[in-house]
């Protein structure tokens, strides 16, 4: 049994092979392979006592082993970043009440500040299995935009749903006053226990629709406690998205 507080660990999930952007996570932003800029991110922030990288590919261990980074080598054949999580906390020496922090390795300019923010609710409720943030919209396009996720959450922050579609829906859009929308975005804080669990159930039927995997979790009954945070993040998708980091990082001097 685990007496001590728990400890909070940041895993990176970078694979190699992207529809999109081959070789995402080597991407050159101002000299620094991608991956690289995000570990050193992390690295500053106080609470995590540890930063893995997961990565089935031996391209980006050297890379990360280069700069003095953590890395684990996990198999190949996973279908989502969970799964890489997954079986990256099940090889590292992490106690089943501690704290696994999925660190998005295409967000480079990352908010040190929200990597308490999304552990902090399992700190707080040891009974509590995954939280996640959310990000208050303010750019009108994204509400009907189906790359970005949205959610609505009841009065204490638990998350009721998440979907690509527009909710909730306003059924007389006569009315002077809209909805607010808050879209999700991809860090999330798991204990290790439930994440082990998590990718053990079955795929859910909305998640199947959706193409969500936070909708399992809702799904067969686990809470996942939604934090709003002040803090966007840039998401590298497509080479075009690193003139954007770069843009703005020569901003910040």
């Amino acid at each position: 049994m685990q007496t001590s507080p728990p400890k909070v660990v940041a895993i990176i999930p970078a694979r190699y092979h992207s529809n999109r952007f081959e070789g995402k996570p080597l991407a050159r932003i101002m000299g620094k392979p991608m991956i690289q800029h995000v570990v050193e991110r992390a690295r500053k922030v106080a609470l995590l006592s540890r930063v893995v990288v997961a990565t089935d590919d031996e391209r980006i261990a050297a890379a990360v082993r280069s700069f003095g980074g953590e890395v684990v080598l996990t198999r190949s054949d996973h279908a989502t970043g969970t799964d890489r999580l997954a079986e990256a906390a099940s090889l590292l020496d992490i106690a089943e009440q501690d704290i696994i922090v999925n660190i998005q390795g295409d967000q480079p300019l990352f908010s040190a500040e929200i990597v308490g923010q999304v552990a902090g609710p399992l700190l707080d409720d040891p009974a509590l299995p995954m939280a996640t943030l959310i990000y208050k919209i303010v750019r009108p396009e994204e509400i009907d935009d189906p790359n970005h996720v949205k959610t609505v959450f009841d009065r204490h922050g638990n998350a009721l749903y998440f979907s690509r579609a527009s909710i909730p829906f306003q059924r007389n859009p006569e009315e002077l006053v809209r909805p607010t929308y808050y879209k999700h975005l991809g860090f999330y804080a798991y204990r290790k226990g439930f994440l082990l669990t998590f990718v053990g159930l079955p795929e859910g039927e909305w998640e199947r629709f959706e193409k969500l995997e936070q909708l399992r979790a809702l799904e067969y009954g686990y809470r996942i406690q939604v934090v709003l945070t002040n803090h966007d993040s840039i998401e590298v998708d497509t080479p075009r998205d690193i003139e954007r980091v770069e843009e703005v990082l020569a901003g910040k001097g």
